[in-house]
């Protein structure tokens, strides 16, 4: 079933970066958004932390900062910097970032709150950059730094180790594929499954720095350069092809067999919404949509998941895709688009199985390969056909795909 390639194993040895006055970086580094639209955070760290504005002009700080946004630029400590744009660093420690935690209003919006919130720990340096009322907050950190933090936010550190290195090599591809194409961005990944969830230094353990060292550098290539590295978490059946799910091409994501996720707690469910709920949040998404009467099923993939859908309303009749309809209820209470409609009254009720978009590598089959004795290289090949692993240092920038 499954025949491994010759394997280009050559390694990139890695540098950290910390020094800010000499702006000297990692050979790769990568500018992950950890969060958009805030209005104040707290910054910490083990020792006096550095700040330079957009005109490169820096002092030191206390290890201890609050940042807001003020006017057109930003508020350090009470005191006002006009600039577009500041970057901190700490040392090799990195810092910790405290988000306020969000309330709710009684219309159920989020709003930022002045309690202390969500804290996240990270490496190397974190970039403000004003948009509108707030600012992003990007965490500009080594590439092989960056991937020891998604593995463990991905999939559990027990896993197989061949798993992990399967993992760590997905989540490396993914994120050079994306910085290649990301030059016009603030940014090149966002550290959610917008991207791949990264949640910095939470989580890295022993397995997990074994898993990106001993696979650094590499990456799966199409043409000899870095694919774009879909995974998700249980296919239960076949894995699709991108085509069906994105109206985009790419050759190395072709639908394969996968009955190797038998294990996962997502392999079969069966969840329920109102419609309400999805006519309010079909509006909130540009959908003209009056009150829905039914909702059908009226074309599937060949893994035989939902298309798209039939939905007949007072307005009219609209079809949608079924990962529209996933994004509209909500990734969480419909897991994948692999289901049937049980009932539709005041609330629909679906069963199904699997869960994600199902496109490329299926996290849990790849952890069931490598307990059957597979290796990583062979794994990855198998759920992105026709590709090789190469060093990240040799691949061209990739072609964006046709649609």
């Amino acid at each position: 079933m499954m025949q491994l390639k010759g394997v280009c194993c050559a390694i990139v040895a890695g540098a950290c970066f910390f020094s800010m006055s000499s702006g000297a970086e990692a050979a790769q580094s990568i500018r992950v958004l950890l969060s958009a639209d805030v209005a104040r955070l707290d910054i910490r760290a083990d020792r006096p932390l550095w700040v330079t504005d957009a005109k490169g002009h820096g002092r030191a700080l206390r290890s201890s900062v609050q940042v807001a946004a003020g006017g057109t630029g930003f508020v350090l400590n009470g005191v006002l910097m006009q600039t577009e744009q500041l970057t901190l660093g700490g040392g090799e420690q990195g810092l910790t970032l405290i988000f306020p935690r969000p309330a709710r209003k009684p219309n159920g919006a989020a709003v930022s709150s002045g309690d202390s919130g969500t804290g996240i720990s990270v490496s190397g340096l974190i970039s403000l950059v004003r948009k509108g009322k707030g600012f992003l907050v990007i965490n500009r950190v080594d590439l092989e730094e960056y991937v020891k933090g998604v593995v463990p936010a991905e999939v559990s550190s027990t896993w197989h180790p061949e798993m992990l290195k399967a993992q760590a090599v997905a989540a490396r591809t993914y994120a050079l594929y994306q910085q290649m194409l990301s030059a016009k961005r603030d940014y090149d990944v966002a550290a959610t499954v917008q991207d791949q969830v990264y949640r910095g230094k939470q989580g890295i353990d022993a397995g997990i720095l074994r898993a990106v060292e001993d696979t650094r550098g590499l990456v799966v290539t199409y043409q000899d350069a870095p694919i774009y590295a879909a995974f998700s978490s249980t296919a239960a059946g076949l894995t699709e092809d991108a085509m069906n799910v994105w109206s985009k091409e790419y050759p190395y994501l072709k639908g394969v067999e996968c009955p190797f996720d038998l294990a996962s707690p997502n392999y079969q469910w069966k969840s329920s919404f109102t419609v309400g709920t999805l006519e309010q949040n079909l509006r909130q998404q540009g959908f003209s949509v009056g009150t829905i009467a039914t909702m059908e099923p009226v074309a599937f993939s060949r893994g035989g998941r939902v298309a798209k859908l039939r939905i007949l309303h007072s307005g009219g009749e609209l079809i949608l895709r079924g990962e529209e309809l996933r994004k509209a209820v909500g990734y969480t209470i419909i897991p994948s688009t692999q289901f049937a409609i049980e009932s539709m009254g005041r609330e629909v009720v679906l069963s199904g199985y699997g869960a994600g978009h199902a496109v490329g590598m299926c996290q849990w089959g790849a952890k069931e390969l490598a307990e059957l004795g597979y290796h990583f290289s062979t794994i990855l090949q198998y759920y992105y056909p026709g590709t090789e692993l190469q060093n990240m240092m040799l691949t061209k920038p990739p072609t964006p795909p046709s649609s």
